[in-house]
């Protein structure tokens, strides 16, 4: 752990990120004593510019604080993005491990299972899902895990493959464990640095998709997200652009912090590679 936490201290992009993502926590976290009063309540004029009175970012068509909808936004945005994720790489590491540990067979219905829902662009589907079954923070949420878990699942796969014939994985089987005991305590805790890197990775595209999801009025209407915002001013994008510019900033800097992260955490999880790019 201490050469971790060395190798991650030596990425100056890991660093800046974990920093970002930090200041975001913390914004989500003190939204309520930040801006007291609710996001949809409307507290002065509409359209008001930037560093108005008692508008630091300005307000929407419905005089609505800008700045109060991106506080509170970043709470269900990163909550979102978080479970999304979680359920996603809880199927992908289960459905990979399945298919990898036992192959013939098993693999084949699986791997073909997998490329099922992989010849399908996955933003089409997670619309079409929420579409059909309403949106809602639910639906969202479930439509975002069903169309990231594939890439996860052959990451799992290939890595359980590539293990399960190694001699530590052998001798489990000769000491007569149990398949499901060598899964989750001889191959898992050693095919864990992709899945972690990959993770992190996975929460960026969910908050890109969710984003992308609002945008096209496929958000829940009753939870604000930064998404949301973008896609209530997007009839008004030439008459008030900040309605959308700070909300997209938003995006942009924690999905950059999240790809920081994620390339820092590779990087030291595999010294190696690292070694190998700055060489």
């Amino acid at each position: 752990m201490k050469s971790f936490f060395r190798a991650f201290c030596r990425n100056k992009g890991g660093l800046m990120g974990l920093a970002v993502l930090a200041l975001v926590s913390l914004l989500a976290l003190c939204a309520s004593w930040l801006y007291p009063d609710s996001p949809w309540d409307m507290v002065n004029a509409p359209y008001m510019p930037p560093m108005s009175e008692d508008a630091l970012l300005g307000t929407d068509t419905l005089g609505r604080d800008i700045a109060s909808g991106i506080a509170y936004g970043a709470r269900v945005t990163l909550v979102l993005a978080l479970i999304s994720t979680a359920v996603s790489v809880l199927v992908g590491i289960t459905v990979g491990a399945i298919a990898g540990f036992y192959g013939g067979k098993v693999d084949q219905v699986i791997v073909g299972f997998i490329e099922l829902f992989q010849t399908i662009p996955g933003f089409f589907l997670a619309v079409v899902l929420v579409a059909i079954l309403t949106p809602s923070i639910g639906t969202v949420i479930f439509a975002i895990a069903l169309v990231s878990w594939p890439p996860l699942a052959r990451l799992v796969r290939a890595e359980f493959m590539s293990m399960k014939h190694r001699e530590f994985v052998e001798a489990a089987v000769l000491s007569g464990q149990s398949n499901l005991r060598i899964i989750l305590t001889q191959i898992l805790p050693n095919s864990l640095s992709p899945v972690i890197v990959s993770g992190s990775l996975m929460v960026a595209s969910a908050i890109l998709l969710e984003s992308a999801l609002s945008f096209l009025g496929l958000g829940d209407p009753n939870t604000m997200t930064w998404g949301y915002i973008i896609g209530a001013s997007r009839s008004v994008l030439r008459d008030a652009w900040w309605m959308s510019v700070f909300p997209g900033i938003a995006i942009l800097i924690t999905v950059l912090a999240f790809n920081l992260v994620g390339e820092a955490l590779n990087d030291a999880l595999n010294p190696k590679l690292a070694r190998k790019r700055t060489g």
